[in-house]
């Protein structure tokens, strides 16, 4: 199920060479790296908007345990190699990117950005790296397909089957090539901190919310009162095949319920309807992804939702190695969760991922600097992988293999 082969570089707009800054705005000079992004949306985003991008569930176990997987490796390098012609260029379906990472799906980007989910999906495309728009988005599939073509869409699905065909529907209709089907979400899953810090969805107007946007002036006007003046009231635009809940009101309730009887069989249903590719995204074992193989899934994409489903889960850069050794010749395999540095990047490489998702560091890149801000961060993180390509001695990804890459366990035991 793969299109067909092109260049996605071919149809940018290129970035600026590695190392140089020009054309930056002066916002965004001093943000030298995607730690610095999360720091500055920090200071940008209302308190429950933060919270919701940067909290995960419970006691944020997962969330932590996916940023020290990468400490758990350690680069072997090779030195006095020819590197001069190094590049990062990966083919996924067909489509060659300039860069193995992309833009993980982040729901409601557009209250934590303005037109937040077209930001993500045009900044990518100019880049050259893919995007996966998010299924719980408040700016319409069609808009964002029409502007960014490239773009994958990620669905939830819905509980009834009959609204499950709809939406399926809608998304081929929308002009969307790839659709991702996230599976680790039968039910919501325990955020206190969301509640800790007034979020929910759809946000219920309140004093305390309306101090939290009073204190973010930039965020206020450029965000908030801005979408509402030339867009409206954002509404959840497709979760469904149908408009759903406004995103700010008193009484609204989404309709999320009904996942928990969802089996492997809805997928083969949406497999014989949908003639795209498809991915399916939260596997995290072996028996999954075997599964998903034999179903017919294009893709899988390994992942624990980054932290924010089951608090305890495994990390998906250790079940990585073990999903590409069972099903790596059948289906592409992918990863998110805890990426922050071009060499996390490279460690998932050497792993057997095809390409890495991330997805906070360019929420926070779009609601502090927009496009800019998001085209910043991809170049700032194309920038690490290559420096790191580099010291390693390789040329290209296919050089980037586990022999890079030495175990803490393994040279805790070497004399």
């Amino acid at each position: 199920m793969t299109s067909t082969t092109s260049d996605i570089a071919a149809h940018a707009e290129p970035a600026a060479a590695y190392g140089k800054r020009e054309g930056i705005p002066r916002r965004l000079q001093s943000i030298l790296s995607l730690e610095d992004f999360e720091q500055a949306a920090r200071a940008h985003l209302p308190r429950p908007l933060f919270g919701y991008i940067a909290g995960a569930a419970e006691d944020n176990a997962s969330l932590l345990a996916n940023r020290s997987a990468f400490l758990d490796y350690a680069f072997r390098t090779q030195v006095m190699v020819d590197v001069s012609r190094r590049h990062q260029k990966t083919t996924v379906f067909g489509t060659t990117y300039q860069s193995p990472f992309g833009i993980a799906p982040v729901g409601i980007s557009a209250m934590s950005a303005y037109r937040g989910d077209l930001v993500l999906a045009t900044a990518a495309a100019r880049e050259g790296v893919p995007a996966i728009m998010s299924g719980t988005s408040l700016i319409k599939m069609e808009e964002v397909a029409a502007a960014a073509p490239s773009t994958w869409f990620q669905a939830y699905l819905p509980g009834d089957a009959s609204k499950q065909d709809a939406l399926v529907e809608r998304i081929g209709s929308a002009g969307f090539k790839t659709l991702v089907i996230t599976l680790d979400i039968p039910v919501w899953a325990n955020r206190e901190n969301n509640v800790r810090t007034g979020f929910s969805m759809p946000l219920r107007p309140s004093l305390r919310l309306a101090w939290d946007g009073l204190v973010r002036p930039r965020w206020l006007v450029g965000t908030l009162l801005r979408t509402f003046a030339l867009h409206g009231m954002p509404h959840f635009e497709n979760s469904f095949a149908t408009r759903g809940a406004p995103m700010l009101s008193n009484s609204a309730i989404r309709d999320t319920t009904g996942r928990d009887h969802l089996t492997w069989a809805h997928i083969e249903a949406i497999r014989r309807r949908w003639s795209g590719n498809l991915v399916l995204k939260g596997i995290l074992s072996e028996r999954d992804a075997r599964r998903a193989a034999s179903l017919g899934a294009d893709g899988i994409i390994v992942s624990n939702h980054g932290g924010r489903q089951l608090d305890g889960a495994a990390t998906p850069l250790d079940m990585l190695p073990r999903i590409v050794d069972q099903v790596g010749h059948q289906t592409v395999v992918m990863m998110d969760s805890g990426v922050r540095r071009g060499g996390d990047v490279l460690k998932a490489v050497a792993l057997g991922a095809q390409m890495v998702f991330l997805g906070r560091p360019f929420m926070y890149a779009a609601a502090v600097g927009g496009e800019a801000g998001v085209r910043h961060a991809i170049t700032l993180l194309r920038d690490e992988v290559d420096r790191n390509m580099a010291m390693l001695g390789t040329n290209a990804l296919q050089e980037v293999t586990a022999e890079c890459l030495l175990h803490k366990r393994a040279s805790d035991r070497a004399p």
